[in-house]
């Protein structure tokens, strides 16, 4: 079987890869079975000199591989016909403008593996960037708070090589006894918690955090029945809660009359609360003035959230009166950091850390014929058709 290391060709340009050179010899040295080819590419952050020097073949024409491995989507034109393809394609949640990338893949006869729908037995994700979203994502919300009073300017994270860079720089600027509030317990929000336990940054109990002064920066994280309650009064329930997320409200507004950053990397799915509501940022007690929304879901649980921000102008100002943006310097501005592509920022640790957990958890199943079902169930389609988990798509794939 052969695998192929293809170039992004979506525009903007990702520098990601799925397999760095040392995680990719790894998978040579695994499955000595399986041969490999890099396309030939000027983004990616690795060098086609690098994969070169540890014995991998680089060229521009990759249509003898069986399985083609990217990260963002394939530029309709660029796709090649009877190939199992992986990457993000943004199609699962029938969005309007990859509609046509998912019906070129079943004209084309393409094998379509997202890689968001690689899961385990239990529906849990297998592989994804979301650790490296929390990390740039907490740098970019500290950054953002310095900006906001003055206080400093941290250089941009797309300027700097590592995780370890961003931490250095985030333990040198002075912060004031200020609360963070940082919602989840996924892979995001645990990405943010690593870089403020590694800024030293307290964390505290709830209790604490709700009724507590203190004279040194302190974060609280939270998980969904900590910010939801059930709107009939009964105790809250976190597994209730992901199959019955309607019968929930809001409960998050106590956090908001005491903290100064929200840092959004929660759990959120159709029918579940709005969080942070455009009232609760307008209220008179209102404490927040900086968001870092890493999950990101416009006209979704964050109200502030009006739109995606960029890595080029990562910073806008919501003005919750009138519901509209305006310029951070405006005096009643929070501050939202909304960048929708946060891990790109990071492009070689992520990179790296994706493909080890693709060596891991999805490789082997090439190899015992996919004796767990992660293939079968990462599929949406397959010799032209949609395969029965992703059935829900037939609609949106055929409406022209």
């Amino acid at each position: 079987m052969k695998f192929g290391i293809i170039k992004e060709g979506k525009i903007p340009h990702d520098k990601r890869v799925v397999f760095s050179p040392d995680e990719l010899t790894h998978f040579k040295n695994a499955y000595p079975q399986a041969s490999f080819k890099v396309e030939s590419s000027d983004i990616r952050v690795f060098k086609d000199e690098q994969y070169e020097q540890q014995g991998f073949e680089i060229t521009t024409d990759m249509t003898d591989c069986d399985v083609l491995l990217g990260v963002k989507e394939v530029p309709l034109d660029q796709l090649i016909p009877n190939k199992t393809y992986f990457f993000f394609s943004h199609t699962i949640k029938k969005q309007p403008y990859n509609k046509k990338l998912l019906q070129a893949c079943l004209e084309k006869n393409i094998r379509l593996i997202d890689h968001e729908t690689l899961v385990d037995d239990e529906g849990n994700r297998l592989i994804g960037f979301g650790r490296y979203a929390g990390i740039v994502g907490a740098y970019n919300t500290i950054r953002a708070f310095g900006i906001k009073y003055e206080l400093f300017n941290l250089a941009k994270a797309t300027t700097l090589k590592s995780k370890e860079e961003l931490i250095e720089r985030l333990k040198k600027p002075y912060l004031p006894p200020i609360k963070i509030v940082l919602t989840g317990k996924g892979k995001v929000a645990m990405g943010a918690k690593e870089m403020l336990d590694a800024m030293k940054m307290k964390e505290v109990t709830i209790e604490d955090y709700l009724h507590k002064e203190f004279d040194e920066p302190v974060y609280v994280q939270i998980d969904v029945t900590d910010y939801n309650r059930r709107k009939d009064g009964k105790p809250s329930d976190r597994n209730d809660f992901f199959v019955n997320p309607e019968e929930y409200e809001s409960d998050f507004e106590r956090f908001v009359f005491v903290s100064d950053i929200f840092i959004a990397g929660h759990f959120y799915k159709d029918g579940s609360p709005v969080i942070l509501t455009r009232d609760m940022l307008n209220h008179a007690k209102n404490m927040i003035k900086v968001i870092g929304d890493i999950s990101c879901d416009i006209n979704g649980p964050i109200e502030s959230t009006i739109r995606s921000s960029t890595i080029e102008e990562p910073l806008y100002g919501y003005y919750p009166r009138d519901n509209q943006e305006v310029s951070i310097d405006h005096p009643a501005a929070v501050v939202v950091m909304a960048v929708d592509n946060l891990p790109c920022e990071l492009p070689k640790d992520a990179s790296e850390g994706f493909g080890k957990m693709f060596l891991e958890s999805v490789v082997p199943a090439f190899f015992n014929g996919d004796k767990d079902g992660v293939l079968q169930r990462g599929t949406i389609c397959e010799n032209g058709k949609l395969t029965a988990r992703f059935e829900y798509l037939k609609e949106y794939a055929e409406v022209k």
